[in-house]
């Protein structure tokens, strides 16, 4: 943590945000800060715990958490916001296996959403999901994510209510795109907009696209594909006018055990010549996208390891937490990175889970006087949690639990009424 956002760097941005202590205090603002990312490595712990686990030589008693939940309101949101937009950056390097397509840097864009605990304050900043029927269990917030699939770094984020569209939130992380960056896309953020704009950063683009779209062949190339236009309307279309030239590339598959045999797909890329993406390596690379999936799984189901991933009640805190815990995410995966690169690894092949397990472990060792030997020893570690090849296998979409005998929980029994006297005082015997 410490190597990854230097102190120096930290208290610039409490500077320049305005959340610095003032006055001396048992819980300054870098200590707030550094706690905010900690909460996402020890989710299972309360805070205090996160605190003591962060500070293990410290004598007597941990802070009031009453005076946790106090100097998260003074840190705010900006602090940890600002230190991911700094800090969270592609990090492979041409030593990193995997993590580039024929020189070009490969990123994801996807979208998920987090439950929040059920309060009205998170209901009201964020909705809710429901249908006809009834509202859903917990508000919910959505993330856009901008993902570097080789490392599975997220490097940009964009929060809003979990009841916005995806689609609508793609603009805000597209100015993170660089030349020598290569955006597999699925269909479902596809607009010729922004195509666009995906096309003036510099970056190059393979995405997914429906198969009612009308892509007039202009030219057929010797690998299968063939090189059409991309108009932003019908009409447009009609007049020749806006059109983007793209290369479609046209697939399905021949095995019965998996979906979608005999489908046909279509893909578009602005890499018109084929000797840049071959029409035969293009759906490999674009099934590269899915590493973003796991990536996103890994903070879902692995970092926080909780039915509801948040414990703020509060908009504010959710945001702050949710940055933290990005961020959390982002060290165990520098951590991972540096671990796979001493040893020639693919960073993908190392397992998160068992990694983050021996960061825990060691996290509390206090290492100011040794750190380089100590982090040398970490990353040895780190590098023995490989996984085995992957199988080539898939799951249906599908939960298994849908129903419950249970009646639902509505309105009435958020705040049912409390007892008014001790049990052993209301015990009445019967003759």
């Amino acid at each position: 943590m410490y190597q990854l956002i230097p102190a120096e760097r930290l208290a610039f941005i409490l500077d320049r945000t305005r959340r610095q202590s003032r006055r001396r205090r048992r819980l300054p603002a870098p200590s707030v800060a550094w706690l905010v990312i900690a909460l996402g490595l020890f989710a299972d712990l309360s805070i205090p715990r996160v605190w003591r686990r962060l500070h293990p030589s410290a004598d007597g008693a941990e802070p009031a958490e009453s005076a946790f939940t106090q100097a998260r309101q003074r840190l705010g949101v900006a602090p940890p916001r600002q230190l991911f937009e700094e800090c969270a950056r592609p990090m492979a390097t041409h030593q990193t296996v995997g993590a580039f397509y024929r020189g070009w840097r490969l990123m994801g864009l996807d979208s998920t959403v987090l439950d929040l605990p059920d309060t009205p304050a998170n209901a009201r900043a964020f909705g809710r999901p429901g249908t006809a029927r009834a509202p859903g269990a917990f508000p919910q917030v959505r993330l856009l994510a901008l993902c570097e699939l080789g490392t599975h770094a997220l490097c940009g984020l964009n929060l809003r209510p979990g009841r916005r569209n995806g689609q609508v939130m793609v603009p805000a992380l597209l100015d993170l795109l660089e030349p020598g960056m290569l955006l597999p896309w699925d269909r479902g953020f596809f607009s010729h907009e922004l195509v666009r704009r995906v096309l003036a950063t510099g970056a190059h683009l393979l995405a997914r696209v429906q198969a009612q779209l009308t892509l007039a062949p202009l030219r057929r190339l010797a690998d299968g594909s063939y090189v059409a236009k991309l108009y932003p309307s019908a009409r447009a279309r009609e007049q020749g006018r806006g059109g983007l030239p793209v290369r479609v590339i046209e697939y399905t598959h021949d095995d019965p055990n998996r979906p979608g045999c005999g489908e046909r797909h279509r893909l578009i890329t602005d890499l018109l010549n084929p000797d840049d993406l071959p029409a035969a390596e293009a759906p490999g690379v674009y099934h590269e996208r899915w590493e973003e999936e796991l990536a996103l799984g890994e903070i879902k189901a692995h970092l926080s390891g909780r039915e509801v991933p948040a414990r703020s009640k509060t908009a504010a805190g959710v945001v702050q937490e949710v940055y933290g815990l990005v961020l959390a995410h982002y060290v165990i995966r520098r951590v991972m990175h540096d671990a796979a690169v001493t040893g020639c690894l693919d960073p993908d092949r190392l397992s998160f889970s068992d990694s983050f397990r021996v960061v825990q472990c060691h996290l509390p060792e206090s290492p100011q006087r040794s750190a380089p030997e100590w982090y040398r020893r970490l990353l040895r570690e780190v590098r023995r949690q490989q996984l085995r090849p992957r199988r080539p296998r898939w799951y249906p979409r599908v939960i298994k639990r849908k129903m419950s005998n249970w009646r639902k929980k509505r309105p009435e029994h958020l705040h049912p009424p409390q007892p008014t006297k001790p049990f052993q005082k209301a015990v009445v015997i019967l003759s």
